[in-house]
């Protein structure tokens, strides 16, 4: 089932970032973030009324709160550095170097869990995972100097991020219902995003969103948060170091979707590295198969 769902997570964050690459065409894009974030604040606590895990809420132990909020602040500055990786950049480009905290989370898990059942195969997926990464982030031979490249460190960043948030998420997320973990991240997603915005005095742009953005901002925001929801269902019941990878297997519906909506192409050199990104996170889910 935890199989399932991460796959379930793959496909609902690969639509996610075709979603938000509509959404902050003229939006700034940490104003996007804040309001993506009401919205899945919205939608994950309803998943926890359905379900009924709202009362289990003073269960929680103060170890589990702590790494709870601490996923929370580690998923906020991936967020904030990812949308704005995406406003500067191609969407083709931004989100394989996010896909390469999946490296650092195999590493990182590999090592604090000591999740190292099939190690060759994990090993030999994350090898094939860094060398497809960097095909398809590899600079074209045309007037690439002239484009802006700050995108560039924002992606990295994201992906640091990212690969602490399910380290810390696996530790706070014990024995706490996936529904209501969830739940509780936004939470402190929802402050630091917010905030965000006011330190840097752009509240005012609210007003002014495109209602036809919003709109996409909107169904970014269910759609990450139906990502979540089976994301850490599965980070909570499987392992670490085989959910992460095959919740990157994302980039496939995201490369699709780039091509229909934005026709950005990959070149040679970037297929190549999506086959080889594909192969790693087969070769390391293998076992589990």
């Amino acid at each position: 089932m935890w199989l399932i769902m991460a796959v379930l997570s793959a496909f609902f964050a690969g639509v996610t970032s075709i979603l938000a690459k509509c959404g902050i065409r003229k939006t700034d894009s940490d104003v996007a973030t804040a309001w993506r974030t009401v919205v899945v604040l919205l939608f994950a606590w309803i998943m926890v009324f359905i379900v009924g895990s709202a009362e289990t809420i003073f269960t929680i132990t103060p170890k589990s709160l702590f790494f709870l909020i601490l996923s929370g602040m580690a998923t906020g500055a991936s967020w904030i550095c990812y949308f704005k990786a995406l406003s500067l950049g191609d969407v083709n480009k931004v989100v394989p170097i996010d896909k390469s905290s999946t490296i650092l989370t195999v590493l990182l898990a590999i090592a604090l869990f000591g999740e190292t059942e099939y190690l060759l195969f994990r090993l030999t997926g994350t090898v094939l995972l860094a060398v497809g990464i960097y095909l398809m982030v590899e600079k074209r031979q045309t007037a690439e100097k002239e484009y802006n490249t700050r995108w560039q460190l924002y992606a990295v960043l994201s992906a640091v991020f990212a690969a602490l948030t399910s380290v810390l998420a696996k530790i706070g997320i014990t024995g706490v219902e996936s529904n209501l973990g969830t739940a509780i991240r936004t939470i402190v997603v929802l402050v630091m995003s917010w905030l965000i915005v006011f330190i840097k005095g752009k509240q005012i742009q609210l007003k002014q969103i495109d209602k036809k953005e919003i709109i996409f901002i909107s169904l970014s925001g269910l759609a990450t948060g139906a990502s979540w929801l089976c994301y850490y269902y599965a980070i909570q019941n499987g392992i670490v170091s085989l959910v992460v990878p095959v919740d990157k297997l994302s980039i496939l519906i995201t490369v699709a979707f780039s091509y229909v909506v934005f026709r950005e192409k990959l070149s040679r050199k970037a297929f190549l590295g999506l086959l080889l990104m594909t192969a790693g996170t087969l070769i390391m889910t293998l076992p589990s198969l």
